[in-house]
């Protein structure tokens, strides 16, 4: 039997993944471990502006290498797909009761407008399904105001893609030590 709509879930309250989260030691604003051991993402100078339960938002600060058309101030395409990612890996790895590795499978961004010359670019993404090898997330990019996005995401991402071990592992054991 279908569940009756409930209007307090939002696109940003997405429903409880599990009761404990393997990351949940570093939850919180500006965590640097959700993107330090990408240097990609150092080279953007993104910053994690917040990560909890099967959430995360990110920033890349506005400068002018960043520019696809020097023009009129845009800025490349590949950057906010790049912050999208990012946002929608971490909160991957934020909904999960035991670190695993994962992989992007699948990222589709839709763009609806330009970013807004001269802004910070805020990318936030939400796990809203999960099943034991794919979590399945969407999100949204904007720059002056949550409420007007300049782009969409829809992605999947694989849980368990590598027998390598997690390098946030060690980190959250040395924050629950």
């Amino acid at each position: 039997m279908a569940q009756p709509f409930d209007r307090r879930r939002t696109f940003c309250n997405p429903p409880a993944m599990s009761e404990t989260y393997a990351v949940e030691a570093i939850f919180g604003e500006d965590r640097r471990e959700f993107v330090e051991n990408v240097p990609h993402c150092l080279e953007l100078g993104m910053r994690n502006v917040s990560v909890g339960p099967g959430t995360a938002t990110m920033m890349i600060p506005y400068r002018d290498d960043l520019l696809g058309d020097r023009a009129r101030g845009v800025v490349f395409g590949g950057v906010i797909t790049t912050l999208l990612d990012q946002a929608g890996g971490a909160a991957t790895l934020c909904s999960l009761p035991e670190l695993v590795t994962i992989a992007t499978l699948d990222l589709r961004v839709d763009y609806l407008r330009a970013a807004e010359p001269g802004c910070d670019l805020y990318g936030m993404a939400e796990v809203y399904k999960r099943t034991h090898s794919v979590a399945f997330v969407r999100g949204k990019a904007w720059d002056r105001d949550p409420d007007d996005p300049f782009a969409h995401l829809t992605a999947t991402f694989m849980l368990g893609s590598s027998a390598l071990e997690h390098p946030l592992k060690q980190v959250v054991q040395e924050q629950t030590s």
